[in-house]
């Protein structure tokens, strides 16, 4: 079966990033997006996939043109002659499924701009003047949006916090298959002395509350994996506002590749996870699989994949002095047992495998030529 992936762009890779190269890989599928960053798809290990990953068009990276632009290139890709099957694994580009069939859409966030996290956005982030326009801009994608899902065949969410908005906002109902974390069933188990935080520099990820805290625990360390737009105006705010915050035991790096991201993950204490209602989450289910306990906001998809006890700390209403208490629990659980929770959390680990998710993913398929 030839199948063919759409992400919206792939110049900066998260976590969404890295299920949309994944399903080129197990797939076999090509991969079609906008803009795209070779060096670092090569960096986080896809290299491999490099060959297969097709550009529609280049997009600027300011919201919200970058936004709808995709929406419009996307629209407008018709290759249903070219494949017999499509995933649409990134969220703006659902518009695809318009001329694309069949197809599933693997969501991430549905739309999180225009629905979830509006007010949010609203509220905290823009200014005065840009609110109206925004309104206008939220109510005209809203309508499309809604028109583009009733092209999609099979609604898959990466959680079952994005499977509740997919019903809430679309009325549509969707399985769940979690994304997948590479599990290296040969990795050493070191602790070291700081604490992890991987996850893009905006607003909503919180990461003020992390610099508060360890402030106040000046013989703590954190290290923090933050990615951001450089030049987008809302990701360069918020990064002067974290660089006034942080204290001098705690180190942002704003890149690494895949090794160094890996023996980041291998010599920390745990993993701190602060993202207000994240959808998912695949970074906590990362450190998990290197045998790390999780603090983390019991928000969104974090109360999915963490389960507080055993594989590490969920905190209610979330702020710096109950994440510095969750990290003095922790450290007081590893004086008692050093390995306190690494058995449980590679256990957890597993249940989100690679080969789980393109088992998954290809039993979706089949059953739909099946129905």
């Amino acid at each position: 079966m030839k199948i063919a992936v759409f992400h919206n762009y792939l110049d900066n890779i998260g976590g969404a990033e890295v299920v949309a190269l994944t399903l080129a890989r197990e797939l076999s599928a090509d991969l079609y997006t906008t803009n795209i960053n070779p060096e670092k798809i090569r960096q986080m290990g896809f290299g491999d996939v490099l060959e297969r990953i097709i550009s529609i068009g280049r997009l600027p990276k300011q919201a919200p043109f970058r936004q709808q632009l995709a929406f419009y290139y996307f629209r407008r890709l018709n290759l249903k002659n070219q494949y017999d099957f499509f995933i649409i694994a990134g969220d703006w580009a659902m518009s695809a499924a318009v001329n694309n069939k069949p197809n599933m859409w693997y969501a991430h966030s549905p739309l999180n701009e225009l629905w979830a996290f509006k007010s949010y956005i609203r509220e905290n982030i823009l200014s005065a003047w840009k609110k109206i326009p925004y309104d206008i801009w939220v109510k005209f994608n809203r309508i499309l949006s809604r028109r583009y899902a009733s092209f999609v065949d099979i609604f898959i969410a990466n959680s079952l916090n994005t499977k509740k908005r997919i019903k809430h906002f679309y009325d549509k109902e969707a399985t769940v298959i979690y994304p997948p974390v590479e599990i290296d069933k040969n990795k050493e188990h070191i602790k070291g002395d700081y604490w992890l935080s991987v996850n893009r520099l905006i607003t909503h990820k919180r990461i003020d509350i992390q610099l508060k805290a360890f402030k106040s625990l000046p013989d703590e360390k954190l290290v923090i994996v933050g990615s951001y737009e450089k030049g987008v105006a809302q990701f360069e705010k918020y990064k002067k506002y974290l660089d006034s915050l942080k204290p001098n035991n705690v180190t942002i790096y704003h890149w690494v590749d895949n090794l160094k991201l890996k023996e980041l993950y291998l010599k920390s204490l745990g993993f701190i996870a602060t993202a207000k209602d994240e959808d998912f989450g695949m970074t906590p289910v990362e450190a998990m699989a290197f045998g790390k306990p999780v603090i983390a906001a019991k928000e969104g998809g974090y109360q999915e994949s963490v389960i507080s006890g055993k594989t590490g700390i969920l905190i209610e209403d979330i702020d710096e002095n109950k994440l510095m208490e969750a990290i003095k629990e922790i450290k007081s659980e590893f004086q008692k047992n050093p390995d306190k929770y690494k058995e449980d959390c590679l256990a957890r680990a597993r249940e989100f495998s690679v080969e789980n998710f393109s088992a998954s993913i290809k039993k979706a398929i089949a059953g739909y030529f099946k129905a």
